[in-house]
């Protein structure tokens, strides 16, 4: 197919983000594939939805907090919130974040997972990696799908689409 193996992003929004978090360390734990970068679109990082983020926005927005709760249910089930979860369940959850490739995050600042996103980049810079975060001013959980014209959209996209490009030339 062509495809560079030296080239893989490991891409994931809201739930798929988790997903791609992840698959990222599984990768590294596991010896491979090689994942040359991540990128995490407000993802749905913690099971334990105790932030100021969640509790401020539980009841707004398309993703409320029962929203959220369910989902971990289903996921999860009775183990959600316990200490009998998995960092491949849930990667807020890894004490090790070093040796991640390079990680785009960003999220809304009016959106549940706000903070747990802020906290799992503030994590992998303190244990020694790349990570580029961007809050969204005003963002609301995947306002970019739901309002793509709208300017705040047209500069998250123009402002990813150039760290793809500086990841993918490196």
């Amino acid at each position: 197919m062509g495809i560079d193996p030296a080239k893989i992003i490991v891409i994931g929004a809201s739930g798929g983000g988790n997903l791609a978090a992840v698959t990222t360390l599984a990768a590294r734990d596991q010896g491979g594939p090689g994942i040359c970068a991540q990128l995490l679109c407000y993802p749905v990082l913690d099971d334990r939805m105790d932030t100021c983020s969640h509790k401020q926005f539980a009841g707004k927005g398309l993703w409320l907090g029962e929203h959220n709760v369910a989902a971990w249910d289903m996921v999860l089930r009775e183990r959600r919130g316990t200490k009998d979860v998995s960092v491949y369940e849930v990667p807020t959850r890894a004490t090790d974040l070093s040796g991640l490739p390079p990680t785009w995050l960003d999220v809304g600042s009016a959106e549940l997972f706000r903070d747990e996103v802020v906290a799992y980049a503030s994590k992998m810079w303190e244990q020694g990696g790349q990570a580029e975060l961007h809050v969204w001013p005003g963002g609301w959980h995947s306002f970019d799908g739901f309002a793509p014209n709208s300017a705040l959209a047209k500069v998250c996209h123009e402002t990813l689409l150039a760290w793809m490009k500086r990841i993918l030339a490196q």
